[in-house]
């Protein structure tokens, strides 16, 4: 018996969700982030920031350090990162110099997404927005309702 399983960016942007999911219950920015070599997954990240205290701890940084040390070295060409949200100017900035391959995310961030602020890619990136977008703006939404209710 044999199993085709398709391994779109639908499938891929649903893992990154899942990790958006964890970090929606420990009280993070549902942000997740997960990067793919060859239909497999290398590293898996959500927001960290109010755990570690740390405003760089965003699901991209998190993700990318992951993979370099999964691949024992800085640059993820052949990569693909996929991510909730689009990513902001600082994770551009990361992400230029890792010179990932492919960058997908889920929803746009007209206000502080790289594209907004005049952040620039690897000009080699190939870059895809979008991708479950409402299931993505669904989960921070819900976030940030919870959380003004709350204050």
């Amino acid at each position: 018996m044999s199993f085709d399983l398709t391994y779109d960016d639908a499938y891929f942007m649903k893992k990154a969700l899942q990790e958006a999911e964890t970090a929606f219950e420990k009280g993070e920015v549902p942000i997740g982030a997960i990067i793919v070599v060859k239909d497999r997954i290398i590293a898996r990240a959500h927001n960290l920031t109010e755990q570690l205290h740390d405003v760089t701890a965003h699901a991209e940084m998190q993700a990318i350090t992951a993979a370099a040390n999964f691949l024992g070295g800085k640059y993820l060409r052949n990569c693909t990162l996929y991510v909730t949200l689009e990513p902001c100017q600082m994770c551009a900035g990361a992400l230029f110099w890792s010179q990932i391959s492919k960058i997908v995310f889920g929803a746009y961030d007209p206000q502080r997404g790289f594209s907004a602020m005049g952040g620039q890619l690897h000009p080699k990136a190939t870059i895809s927005g979008g991708v479950l977008e409402e299931e993505c703006s669904e989960l921070l939404k819900r976030f940030f309702i919870q959380k003004r209710s709350l204050n």
